[in-house]
């Protein structure tokens, strides 16, 4: 027990966790004979154990109905010395959820040290021109200890210094336009908000509920061209696994969207959807400086950690999120007044899921979302293919597991509420400034210093 488990658990089917014994039996049979002792040590544990256990939610080998199972977290678990939670909400889920019987079994086992990114490439490499302005304001010190960072906070109130920050924001979005146009042919106003969602692509994380509300206000613009629209560009990018049919469906919406909403003559310029092909950290490295929104939106309860939200805010984008994952450990560190949080939180979805959700009723209680299935269904979006997203609606109204029409309101109020504070210029610089100043904490050195005193204690005094 001298390992430590790296969590992502997000909650998935067991099904998902379980090998089959005959597969064991087939091609490792060593290794099952050690996965019996394993279990029968497990099982003698239980039995001195003052914890009220069943057996069977902590055992390793499993009856199936189908020749049984090894459950392979329970087996990371049992021979792990610790295991990390990535964020404080996960390490909770963890004791409180999927691994609680493991948990009051080994207390202490579970700890959390929420994850974090290096502030070498994710500021000082890709955004030199914010860099140096950091740099110029508080010394270069931060470059090795980011948690020096904070010493920008009081320039928030600087009208010369938020200035000179939006400046170097606005040549990053300069920058990401000449990007866009480049790789996707669409030419974007660098004057526009830029709203940017990229991460895998992945139901639980809710890109559809980002393209669904976009199509709310793309319709709004149609029936009324004359009103005063602030411009827009909502940008995805992101990997879809290859046997992963719906996310792969999901990209295609977003990008049968993007064509309608970028050829459309009565839009123009006040909104633009862009889909970047080929997502890797190179294309990050110059989307994230640019970014003045960052899409967190994933059904809580769900994201293990993130790392993206940590890498935007970092570079002065506003967190437009849920509860989830990181996203309340920055809710904390910048306040509530510099981000901007909607939808259920985990325990009202685990309240929803048991007490009995009803997807169909909640669609047909919201006009917006009611009439965009509609539209999409009729094929106003697919070339009058009225089946190439049928499965995504049927999803939506007879499962929706991920809870996009139930947080479907509350993040269509999120989504005004940016758009509200994006237009007081002030303001926004500010919170801006406050974001890169205190989101220092989160450092890959910080994380690496914590895993060093919990668990891997190589600097022993």
């Amino acid at each position: 027990r001298r390992c430590v488990s790296y969590t992502n658990h997000t909650l998935l089917p067991e099904a998902l966790e379980s090998w089959p014994l005959e597969l064991f039996a087939r091609i490792l049979p060593r290794h099952l004979q050690i996965i019996h002792q394993v279990d029968a040590l497990i099982a003698d544990e239980v039995n001195a154990s003052a914890e009220d256990l069943d057996p069977s939610s902590v055992a390793v080998l499993a009856s199936n109905g189908n020749g049984g199972a090894v459950r392979m977290s329970n087996l990371a678990f049992a021979g792990s010395h610790k295991v990390n939670g990535v964020s404080a909400l996960h390490t909770r889920l963890m004791s409180e959820t999927v691994f609680n019987p493991l948990h009051r079994l080994y207390p202490g086992r579970i700890v959390n040290i929420t994850n974090g990114v290096t502030p070498r490439r994710w500021l000082h490499n890709c955004n030199p021109g914010l860099a140096g302005l950091v740099t110029e304001a508080i010394g270069d010190g931060w470059i090795t200890d980011l948690e020096e960072i904070h010493g920008l906070a009081h320039l928030a109130d600087d009208a010369a210094f938020r200035q000179k920050f939006m400046q170097a924001k606005q040549h990053n979005k300069a920058r990401l336009a000449l990007e866009i146009e480049r790789s996707t042919g669409i030419r974007v106003n660098p004057e526009a908000m830029f709203d940017v969602q990229i991460k895998r692509i992945h139901e639980y994380k809710r890109q559809l509920l980002n393209i669904l509300q976009l199509v709310v206000r793309y319709r709004a613009i149609r029936e009324n061209p004359g009103a005063d629209w602030p411009p827009q560009v909502r940008i995805f990018s992101g990997k879809a696994a290859p046997s992963y049919l719906m996310a792969k469906l999901i990209i295609k919406l977003i990008n049968d969207i993007a064509d309608k909403v970028n050829t459309d003559p009565a839009v123009g310029d006040r909104l633009k959807v862009v889909y970047l092909p080929n997502y890797n950290v190179s294309l990050a490295e110059i989307i994230i400086p640019g970014a003045d929104v960052s899409e967190q939106i994933s059904t809580a309860g769900m994201e293990a950690s993130g790392t993206g939200n940590m890498k935007l805010g970092l570079n002065g984008a506003i967190t437009l999120g849920t509860l989830d994952g990181a996203n309340i450990e920055i809710l904390d560190r910048v306040g509530e007044e510099n981000i901007i949080i909607f939808g259920k939180t985990a325990n009202e979805i685990a309240a929803l899921r048991q007490d009995g959700y009803d997807p169909g009723g909640t669609i047909n209680a919201i006009p917006d979302l009611s009439a965009v299935l509609q539209e999409i269904e009729s094929g106003y979006y697919s070339d009058g293919d009225g089946a190439r997203f049928k499965s995504i609606l049927d999803h939506l109204r007879h499962h929706d597991y991920f809870m996009v029409a139930a947080d479907f309101e509350s993040y269509q109020q999120g989504q005004a509420r940016v758009e509200q504070a994006f237009n007081d210029r002030q303001s926004w610089a500010r919170s801006a400034v406050l974001n890169t100043a205190n989101l220092g904490w989160f450092s890959s050195d910080r994380s690496i210093r914590t895993y060093d005193q919990k668990i891997w204690n190589s600097r022993k005094t």
